[in-house]
């Protein structure tokens, strides 16, 4: 599946785009699966708003007509559409609420990466911890400003990268191993990842619909792979419970 329809009128169409596919076409290759090239062979006309990483999965609107695009992008020029993603970080975070406000710009050592510097844009996220586990925290993190690999950026400057993220972390893939005692794998067989992409998911989108002019607000459930991750992150990474809870006594 490269993507689904989660809402469509004649403004906008509303999906929600599988890890793995482009939001553009490739420069050097467009055959590759792309939702520009997809939307357009469907409706004719499909006029990218804004654009998710290929490796992040989750919820994007796109303009059907110019006057659509047109009040889109000002909405999100002007920093008013609400988008809220869902991270899965390494580590523990206990700050249940904090903002992130660490200007970014361009690495020059790593072509298409991004790097965090005081002489770079400003860049502002607002996290929030959802989940906490013994190795991992589940954060929902609503940005506010919209630069490239925001997210992944500020998540690993504070010490707090992605769970897998080959570019910005030190993993390129989730293993159950990694976390289970006393793992077994069958003789002459090999260990299938949990997720081998960044643990990154859009979550929800909230605008004013450029047609209607009412406030809308779209979610994308999580997909097979996150939700599997957070599955066993609960059943064998779940944080210690101290026999000082107040639950112990009751």
């Amino acid at each position: 599946m490269t993507y689904a329809v989660v809402h469509e009128d004649d403004d906008i169409i509303v999906i929600d785009k599988a890890a793995g596919m482009l939001s553009l076409p490739d420069r050097f290759d467009d055959s590759l699966p792309n939702v520009r090239t997809m939307l357009t062979e469907k409706m004719g006309h499909a006029f990218i708003v804004h654009r998710l990483d290929k490796y992040t999965s989750g919820i994007m609107v796109v303009g059907k007509t110019a006057e659509s695009h047109r009040n889109l992008s000002e909405q999100f020029g002007s920093h008013s559409v609400q988008k809220l993603y869902h991270a899965i970080v390494g580590g523990i975070i206990d700050k249940p609420e904090f903002p992130i406000d660490i200007p970014m710009a361009p690495d020059p050592k790593r072509k298409g990466l991004m790097k965090p510097t005081a002489r770079g844009k400003e860049a502002h996220t607002v996290v929030k911890v959802l989940q906490k586990f013994r190795v991992a925290t589940l954060l929902e993190c609503r940005l506010i400003t919209g630069r490239q690999h925001q997210i992944r950026v500020h998540c690993a400057a504070i010490g707090h990268p992605l769970l897998v993220d080959a570019d910005y972390g030190k993993s390129t893939q989730f293993l159950l191993s990694s976390i289970k005692r006393r793992y077994n794998l069958a003789k002459n067989s090999e260990e299938k990842p949990i997720i081998e992409r960044q643990t990154l998911h859009a979550r929800t989108l909230s605008f004013i619909h450029p047609g209607t002019l009412q406030k809308v607000s779209y979610e994308a459930p999580y997909p097979k792979d996150f939700t599997a991750t957070l599955q066993v992150l609960s059943k064998y990474s779940a944080p210690y419970t101290s026999v000082f809870d107040a639950e112990f006594f009751d």
